[in-house]
């Protein structure tokens, strides 16, 4: 069987769906050694993502206008039996089976707090994409609910893989010479409240700073937080409500932190805050606890699934409930170490090698049906 992966994305975006790819073809490289693959990269790629996969380097950039025309044009000479398309959008013609990722309909559920060039290209074209598809890989059983109720797919057309959670991210001792270096040169505190995240509307910054605020105003020993990822859609009108609020002396904004660096940036926190009004799967619960830091996560789409028991869950739009749950996190030690202990042995659960072999099973099982 020669099956075709889609990481074009990954020259272009570093987290999220790209994370997604890079480990699910390395999970992939270790757990199947009689199919042959071909990852299909960015001609612009200088560093490829397999070690032991084919690679095919293509022309046709992402989220372009003419893509499915265009990548099926260059996809053809591959005669390919499964194309994997973990970008939900697959070329009008890739292989002769098609499997697509799902990862979140946010765009349905919230189409204004994207782009209208992202509106464009996924509203426009999702339902041709899954009545297109052979079989759906969804991150959550809240996204398969979510293809079944809004786009009519079929339940059975659709697996749910929960995603898995890298090695890397573990609990490193307080005293660890990198971690400390880490700390020193970004000039952090020795204990913060964490946000990661992409700074736009969906994430429900403004509503995490506002519940931030509250907390400040009733616990003067309030530890500072620190915001770390980088500016999305309309980033200036969430920086204008905030100015507003005047808590600029306690936020810290980290926008160059390198993937790398991700696990030390955990473990310096005492609690994650992830109020995000829809979320497809949630990397930053999962790696946060991990490592060791309780989350504090929205009751929406599929964060209830990753973070289970642990830590708190709230409404998104109830500022107090947000604000009540961070005092909780931050004043009540049995708690905390009660959760921080069930957070690191939850995500022990969340495994990439079992992920790719659901994903194998569902090539096998398309492939078989032809």
């Amino acid at each position: 069987m020669h099956i075709g992966i889609d990481t074009r994305l990954t020259h272009y975006r570093t987290g999220g769906i790209s994370t997604y790819m890079r480990r699910l073809v390395s999970a992939l490289e270790t757990l199947d050694r009689q199919n042959r693959y071909t990852i299909l990269e960015s001609r612009k790629t200088q560093e490829s993502i397999t070690k032991h996969f084919g690679r095919k380097a293509l022309w046709t950039p992402c989220h372009h206008r003419f893509e499915r025309l265009a990548l099926s044009v260059e996809l053809a000479p591959l005669r390919l039996d499964i194309l994997h398309s973990p970008d939900f959008i697959p070329p009008l013609r890739g292989a002769r089976r098609h499997v697509i990722t799902v990862h979140d309909l946010t765009f349905l559920h919230y189409p204004e707090y994207l782009t209208a060039d992202s509106r464009r290209y996924y509203n426009d074209q999702i339902n041709s994409a899954v009545r297109q598809a052979d079989h759906i890989l969804a991150d959550s059983s809240a996204t398969k609910a979510d293809l079944v109720q809004m786009l009519n797919v079929p339940a059975n057309k659709i697996t749910v893989h929960m995603l898995g959670v890298d090695e890397r991210f573990k609990p490193i001792d307080r005293h660890d010479g990198d971690l400390i270096a880490f700390q020193k040169r970004h000039g952090l505190p020795s204990d913060y409240i964490l946000f990661v995240g992409t700074f736009e509307p969906r994430k429900n910054i403004s509503g995490l700073l506002e519940a931030y605020q509250a907390l400040v105003s009733q616990m003067d020993d309030a530890p500072s937080m620190v915001l770390v990822g980088r500016r999305g859609w309309l980033f200036e009108e969430t920086m204008k409500r905030i100015e507003t609020l005047n808590i600029q002396d306690r936020l810290i904004w980290l926008e160059n932190i390198n993937d790398d660096e991700l696990p030390y940036v955990y473990n310096l926190a005492s609690i994650l805050v992830t109020p995000s009004f829809y979320e497809g799967f949630g990397f930053p619960a999962l790696e946060a606890m991990a490592c060791g830091t309780v989350p504090i996560v929205s009751n929406r789409s599929s964060l209830p699934e990753v973070v289970g028991d642990v830590g708190l869950q709230v409404e998104p739009e109830n500022t107090e409930a947000i604000m009540n749950a961070m005092k909780k996190a931050l004043s009540d030690s049995k708690w905390w170490d009660e959760m921080r202990k069930a957070g690191i042995d939850r995500a022990k659960t969340f495994n990439w090698n079992h992920t790719a072999a659901t994903v194998l099973h569902v090539y096998n099982s398309v492939h078989g049906a032809a």
